[in-house]
């Protein structure tokens, strides 16, 4: 039996032992990396298009002489989606509207309420002016990415989306432009890494500054998009990808096999975990993985990231393995069990659940609708898939009468001064002595 995968067993007394080690978080910042991003972002917010330039020929050998040259517009992005083969462009479109389509019921809306003193009350809600999405282009291309990013920002009503995504040696797959054209991306700027980061969020004689950045990137954009926080908002710092199957033995061990594999062949570090109460069955799972992984493209990376992350877990029953799961909250959970509905209620932390042996994370990645941009490394403990709320505002509204004025300037008065704060007080007791205006 191949001993690629871990095997734990939840009544094993090392287990919680064991499951910290596979579990943890690595913190990639090292000193060195938080010095070179920072030194990176110090260039272009000092230098502007001509640092962004240098660094961009540099670092992605870029052919650009000028920051001109960086610049993608519409009209190239519809030429890529026109000369698209028609079977690919269906894909895509259908991918774009059934995202779109979900992403419309989550559209929040103003509204207000008059109180018993005739107060006004409310929340106006209103989209951000412009946003920022980054997309990978180094390794590989992510047209996905960009519907993902692009289309809840326009659903929320965002005027503006400037995208950056690199082009290593000037080349940017075809594929990504004809998504930012379906998605209604406005600009394309073809720079990666720290410095597109440093751009959007201080903006360039060319790049403008935007709002709020997201979207996925390695370890340099994730830096940056901690150092640039507060100046500009951001989606996440998102960490290496997760999927985490609670299986019955009722799905073929071959399909878990290729689910976990579709997780694996992101990155290294990407994080495939299968638990079963059924010893037997991961035996047939890991038996499945050594027969289907020499059949891979992507054999390399899904064989370090099992090796390195991967797990295939015994439990008592599937009560424990969602008390397991709700202890771990993975991005990705997928439910491989008969009447797997019936316990969706119960599984209360994770980015995106899959329900029964039906829906496999691909189909959420690529077009069931739901974002795929989702919390990772637990932290769907307090945060939510990327949506169209997060590129909406919220305001409070206040408006007040004069007679609740009156009535609210006496409490506002006495807790003002129960905090030592005299010119609260005095600023809502003047309104108590003109009660004209």
């Amino acid at each position: 039996m191949s001993k690629l995968l871990r095997r734990l067993d939840t009544a094993s007394d090392a287990f919680e032992t064991d499951l910290a080690q596979l579990t943890a978080r690595h913190d990639e910042r090292d000193g060195e990396l938080v010095s070179r991003v920072a030194t990176i972002i110090a260039a272009v917010r000092n230098g502007g298009d001509a640092a962004l330039l240098e660094l961009t020929r540099d670092l992605d050998q870029h052919p650009g002489t000028s920051v001109a040259d960086l610049l993608i517009e519409p009209p190239e992005m519809q030429a890529a989606l026109d000369a698209l083969d028609p079977d690919i462009r269906e894909a895509l479109e259908t991918a774009a509207d059934r995202i779109r389509d979900y992403h419309q019921h989550q559209v929040s809306h103003s509204w207000s309420f008059e109180d018993a003193l005739g107060n006004h009350l409310g929340q106006q809600v209103t989209p951000m002016a412009r946003v920022g999405i980054y997309v990978p282009g180094g390794k590989a291309s992510y047209p996905s990415s960009v519907l993902m990013n692009a289309i809840p920002a326009k659903v929320a009503g965002v005027p503006e989306i400037i995208m950056v995504v690199p082009a290593p040696g000037g080349v940017i797959n075809p594929l990504v432009l004809a998504a930012a054209a379906l998605a209604g991306v406005d600009r394309i700027i073809t720079v990666g890494g720290a410095q597109a980061i440093a751009a959007l969020a201080y903006g360039t004689e060319t790049v403008p500054g935007v709002d709020k950045i997201v979207g996925p990137g390695n370890r340099y954009v994730a830096e940056a998009k901690r150092q640039v926080f507060g100046v500009v908002g951001i989606d996440m710092v998102a960490g290496p990808s997760e999927v985490l199957i609670i299986a019955d033995g009722s799905a073929p061990a071959s399909w878990m096999a290729l689910d976990l594999f579709s997780q694996a062949e992101h990155d290294e570090q990407a994080q495939a975990i299968l638990i079963c109460p059924d010893e037997a069955y991961l035996d047939a799972v890991e038996i499945a993985i050594e027969e289907l992984l020499s059949t891979m493209a992507r054999e390399s990376i899904i064989r370090a990231a099992l090796a390195n992350r991967g797990a295939l877990i015994k439990v008592h029953d599937l009560d424990d393995g969602i008390a397991l799961s709700n202890k771990l909250a993975p991005e990705h959970l997928q439910l491989a069990f008969q009447n797997a509905e019936a316990r969706v209620p119960e599984l209360t932390v994770a980015g995106a659940i899959f329900v029964g042996v039906m829906s496999c994370e691909s189909l959420g990645d690529y077009c069931a609708g739901p974002n795929h941009v989702l919390p990772t490394s637990s932290t769907a403990r307090f945060s939510s898939p990327l949506g169209v709320y997060d590129f909406q505002k919220r305001s409070s509204i206040i408006h007040c009468s004069t007679e609740g004025a009156k009535a609210l300037s006496g409490v506002a008065s006495v807790l003002a001064r129960g905090e030592s704060l005299e010119a609260h007080a005095r600023s809502a007791e003047v309104r108590l002595t003109r009660p004209d205006l």
